[in-house]
């Protein structure tokens, strides 16, 4: 039997935005049944920073989340890890979040792995799966706007629409005043998700339906290409972020697939040289910012990251209007594109040309550089359970080079005092050297921002006193 099926919404406060190197400060959730009812009460954790980790001062000036206040009030990484795999990834569990495919879950996963647990079962074994409403309310505002009031930003005397979570409660009188708490995002966001479930319940439910890659590789499939509707942060505000889309071909990366922008005339690439559109792709972020960059209308889609697709169909004439569609433009960019596949081949191979992520220099920033291997998997199993007594008598032998430095670095966190002296020494080392590479950047953020208006003097006295605090020692 399939167990049965509940959501937990769900949201971070972390030190700053990397995935791999920043922590999560507080963690907070509710878990509902289908009909968005609450089934428990909330939780809300705070994790404990370690005295190696420096948070990015304007991240902390956001949440207002003292690194002191997480050892006050907080629980340590592994600990969180263990409640977050026993009680809230059960089975059936659909965990959802705001932006959290391309965030949150990058660091829960990332968390995972230094812990020591498996990074990715907890989002698709015993029947968990996982959705991000970002795009939803993205695809919904772009093809069933009705009875929903949606939020505009005004850019440069144009009006912009936006789905800022914030702005939509905003918008629909559900405003949270605490807005980057974990516990009141998430309030919002439950808020939010009952909103669009009640004003156009069949678009929550095809979508809800339709999230996982199975269902969407049925609707982008290179093999039967067809147009579909597609919403992605990738396309422009002004068109609500949604256009249509047609599939070119599998990507690189498994389990994507290359896309096609129709609303972009395919004609206006088709002089250039593979040459050409390899350097417009691996273009640089500050070349991208200048005023007469023109991305290439191609991009990745991930199955497994729960886009917001629809077929061709559900545009109607109000949504055409809406999105600037021109749908005799659309159909001869998706006719000149089935005539000239040479255009097609060098479209896909320009994307194919962008380098793979770099080797991270350090171990915690290696989860994707290979998966552990299956012999390893009963000492990670055993690692996880111990305490810090088991750890000081446990010297496993791993196959992956990667795992020895990884449980230095989760004991020395989390059970310090399983550390022999060696391994304490080879800690300080290594607590010394990330220290010195990263107070100067800290140091600039927190003289930039005494100097800026409006800045939290406490706040910024907090984390002066912080990274005094944890100043390796000088012989």
């Amino acid at each position: 039997m399939k167990p049965s099926q509940t959501f937990f919404f769900y949201d971070l406060e972390t030190s700053g935005l990397s995935g791999r190197y920043d922590r999560i400060m507080q963690f907070a959730g509710q878990r509902t049944d289908m009909d968005l009812n609450p089934i428990g009460e909330p939780i809300n954790l705070l994790v404990k920073l370690t005295d190696d980790i420096l948070p990015s001062p304007d991240a902390i000036m956001i949440t207002k989340i003292t690194p002191q206040r997480t050892v006050q009030d907080g629980i340590s990484e592994a600990e969180f890890v263990r409640r977050f795999t026993a009680e809230i990834t059960t089975p059936g569990t659909i965990i959802t979040g705001f932006n959290n495919v391309r965030f949150d879950d990058e660091f829960m996963r990332h968390a995972l792995w230094r812990n020591f647990h498996d990074p990715y079962e907890w989002s698709w074994a015993d029947g968990r799966s996982r959705w991000d409403l970002l795009d939803v309310v993205r695809l919904v505002r772009a093809l069933r706007p009705d009875d929903i009031n949606w939020p505009f930003n005004t850019k440069d005397g144009k009006k912009i629409p936006t789905v800022n979570l914030v702005d939509m409660a905003r918008a629909n009188g559900f405003e949270n005043e605490r807005a980057h708490d974990a516990l009141a995002d998430v309030e919002t966001l439950l808020r939010l998700a009952k909103l669009l479930k009640e004003k156009q319940p069949k678009m929550w439910d095809y979508l809800l339906k339709n999230r996982d890659k199975k269902a969407v590789a049925k609707l982008v499939n290179p093999s039967e290409p067809r147009a579909f509707v597609y919403a992605s942060g990738r396309y422009p505000a002004e068109f609500e972020k949604t256009t249509v889309a047609w599939p070119l071909a599998p990507a690189k990366k498994p389990g994507a697939v290359i896309v096609y922008d129709l609303r972009v005339d395919p004609a206006s690439w088709a002089d250039k040289s593979l040459k050409e559109l390899e350097k417009i792709a691996n273009a640089s972020y500050e070349e991208r910012k200048s005023e007469n960059f023109a991305p290439l209308p191609v991009k990745e889609l991930g199955l497994n990251r729960c886009p917001a697709v629809a077929p061709i169909g559900t545009l109607d004439a109000a949504a055409k209007k809406r999105l600037g569609l021109d749908m005799k433009k659309v159909e001869a960019n998706f006719d000149y594109l089935k005539e000239n596949r040479g255009l097609v081949d060098k479209l896909v191979a320009a994307v194919g040309s962008r380098p793979d992520f770099a080797t991270a220099p350090d171990v915690e920033g290696q989860l994707y550089d290979s998966f552990t291997p299956d012999a390893d998997r009963a000492r990670i199993r055993a690692v996880a359970a111990m305490n810090a007594e088991d750890l000081a008598d446990f010297h496993p032998t791993f196959t992956d080079e990667r795992l020895p430095e990884l449980l230095l670095r989760y004991k020395a966190r989390n059970f310090p005092t399983s550390l022999s002296e060696e391994e304490r020494a080879e800690w300080e080392i290594h607590r010394a050297a990330k220290f010195q590479r990263e107070i100067p950047k800290f140091m600039e953020s927190l003289t930039r921002l005494a100097q800026a208006p409006n800045t939290d003097d406490f706040l910024l006295q907090e984390l002066q006193l912080w990274a005094e605090s944890i100043a390796p020692m000088v012989d």
